[in-house]
């Protein structure tokens, strides 16, 4: 029996039929998994080194979420990049405007705490001057 907005398809996987429930609209997305699965089924299979059904399933279950977790890995390493990135350009930034009113950063890049309180402090420094527009 169907579930409202679910759907059932036939699909085969290593040439056997399964008949699989879909939410409306995801068939491609289903259909590209049981061709994975499939595909690496298929791959095991065919290297000859495994008979029974239930273990080429398993190995390739396992070859799949390995894959899964090597790409996740990756996405992360590539946000936290693209996060450093972020930050080590706003510290740029900053440094240009300090070498622009005569400073200079000749050490390491600014830890996320100094940078905080720099940015505190050129606060303070823009709220005094916007007093009277002079330092002293």
């Amino acid at each position: 029996m169907n579930r409202p907005g679910y759907k059932q398809i036939e699909v085969q996987i290593m040439g056997q039929s399964y008949l699989l429930s879909c939410p409306d609209g995801g068939e491609a997305a289903l259909l590209d998994a049981v061709e994975r699965v499939d595909t690496a089924m298929c791959r095991i299979r065919d290297a000859g080194k495994v008979k029974a059904r239930d273990r080429i399933a398993v190995l390739a279950s396992l070859n799949l979420a390995f894959e899964l977790s090597q790409l996740e890995r990756k996405e992360a390493e590539r946000e936290a990049e693209a996060q450093q990135f972020q930050a080590s350009s706003f510290a740029q930034a900053e440094g240009s405007a300090f070498a622009e009113a005569g400073g200079s950063f000749d050490q390491d890049p600014i830890d996320p705490q100094t940078l905080s309180r720099v940015e505190d402090l050129m606060r303070r420094l823009d709220q005094t001057l916007d007093k009277d527009g002079r330092l002293l």
